[in-house]
């Protein structure tokens, strides 16, 4: 007997291996890369107006100035006159931009996004002026020179040339722009119903979203472009206590402020359970296959090694953790105006981001069984189920791809979760193809300025961005 269970063994150790053995890359055609020709000088000072335009969008109406909106959309016709020329433009809304670029087809159109509303700076945190795109070392220094005014520079600029050109894309494309996105405005779903109201189903989008990164999975030493399929769902909760308040001088043995700290506690201790999602395994089978033996042992075997991989996430928090569950971060906490009073009304605020078959409903549940107070009200301040999945297995994810490889030769392309939110889950209800990929290479500081002082970008990281556009489009 046993004899028998360590020979057992050993074929089941030596199945592990061997799935590991074969779990190798997958063989993909080689990508067309002819070089593009950019006015690399245009396209940098075009940016450069674009940078200048200073569109912060608030929630609060009343601090936002009008006057750069407008800026902005005059600057548009007269940087991109040939866009200008030859697409019917239409304002669906208020922060509503979209250019009508007429193809040879409209059996199969396509909507290329990006926003150029950005958040708020604090002028003292930076090393430069945030909207003065000053140009030092090859490098422009700017709010929105990444999120998203490149892309917009990108998708507008590469239009333009090609149509001076005298090209005309397969099918219908729609340059498609919103101004509120970052404080999830109504501008994209204005330009959403203006479609529907057309009749017009677009095949595939593409908005901002992943990368050409390195480093970022384990074993992995090839530059990656993340190509985000789906989004998680945004979600804040309020954990509120009441209680009768009081002089602090006699405090009852927890105070309303130390119940919610107990519930806080016990949530980070029992996260929201492993989920792995389609983006997440498709993304471990097409990176696990160029990682070290162990980490392919490791992914080819998920079968086995779940339980491992969830204990790895769990415990190392981050970009990895986020991918396979639902995450509570903790973010705001308030109790009483004085330090001697017992606050009568307390409460800790936390975002969500939802992932997989998880909805608010359900996530609001699993909070109240976790806490396990009744004393502590659980209220949902806003939330969205996470956005559905998109397909890999067609001809749009090919022609992405291969725009993409085109660009950033040596580079595997690869599926994900995006862990942010974007305009673009608006138009899931519309589109079975949403993509979310920001065209650019970026370093993870690089990646750290987003939203954060001191935003920058390479020059030539602006050339590459126009090219991919040219290629992408010359595909449609």
């Amino acid at each position: 007997m046993g004899w028998f269970i360590l020979l057992l063994i050993v074929a089941f150790l030596a199945v592990l291996l061997i799935r590991g053995l074969l779990f190798t890359p997958k063989t993909e055609p080689a990508a067309d890369a002819a070089p593009e020709t950019i006015d690399r000088e245009k396209a940098v000072g075009d940016l450069q107006q674009l940078i200048r335009a200073k569109t912060v969008s608030y929630r609060d109406k009343t601090m936002e100035d009008e006057a750069e909106f407008e800026k902005l959309e005059q600057l548009l016709p007269q940087l991109f006159p040939n866009v200008a020329r030859a697409c019917e433009f239409v304002k669906p809304g208020p922060r509503s931009l979209l250019f009508c670029w007429k193809g040879q087809s409209s059996d199969k159109p396509g909507v290329l996004m990006a926003h150029y509303d950005v958040v708020p700076v604090d002028e003292e945190g930076w090393d430069k002026p945030a909207f003065d795109a000053i140009i030092e070392d090859g490098v422009m220094w700017g709010r929105g020179t990444l999120d998203t005014k490149g892309t917009l520079l990108g998708v507008l600029e590469a239009a333009d040339s090609l149509i001076a050109e005298g090209f005309v894309p397969a099918q219908d494309l729609y340059l498609a722009f919103a101004g509120d996105e970052e404080i999830s405005g109504d501008g994209a779903p204005c330009i959403i119903r203006w479609l529907q109201a057309h009749d017009i189903q677009p095949d595939f989008v593409l908005d901002e979203g992943g990368a050409v990164v390195e480093n970022v999975f384990p074993g992995v030493h090839v530059p990656s472009a993340m190509i985000g399929i789906g989004e998680k769902g945004p979600m804040d909760v309020k954990l509120v206590l009441d209680s009768a308040g009081g002089h602090a001088s006699t405090p009852p043995p927890h105070s309303p402020v130390g119940v919610l700290a107990q519930a806080v506690t016990r949530i980070e201790s029992h996260p929201f359970p492993f989920q792995l999602t389609a983006p997440a395994a498709q993304m471990f089978d097409k990176l696990g296959r160029r990682s070290t033996f162990l980490f392919r042992v490791i992914f080819a075997n998920l079968w086995c090694f779940k339980a491992v991989l969830n204990l790895i996430c769990k415990k190392s928090g981050g970009e990895l953790n986020a991918l396979v569950r639902t995450t509570v971060a903790f973010t705001q906490m308030q109790g009483a105006a004085a330090s001697n009073v017992l606050p009568p009304h307390a409460w800790v605020g936390a975002n969500l981001r939802l992932i997989g078959d998880e909805t608010t409903e359900s996530a609001k549940a699993y909070l109240e069984k976790v806490i396990a107070n009744e004393k502590i009200k659980v209220e949902v301040v806003h939330g969205m189920n996470p956005s559905p999945i998109s397909r890999t297995d067609c001809e749009p994810w090919e022609r992405l791809s291969a725009a993409i490889r085109a660009t950033w030769t040596d580079t595997v392309v690869s599926p994900y979760l995006m862990l942010a939110c974007s305009d673009s889950r608006h138009y899931s209800r519309i589109c079975p193809h949403v993509y979310r990929f920001s065209a650019m290479a970026l370093s993870k500081a690089e990646r750290g300025m987003i939203h954060a002082n001191n935003e920058r970008v390479p020059l030539d990281t602006i050339e590459k961005t126009v090219a991919f556009y040219r290629r992408l489009i010359k595909m449609c």
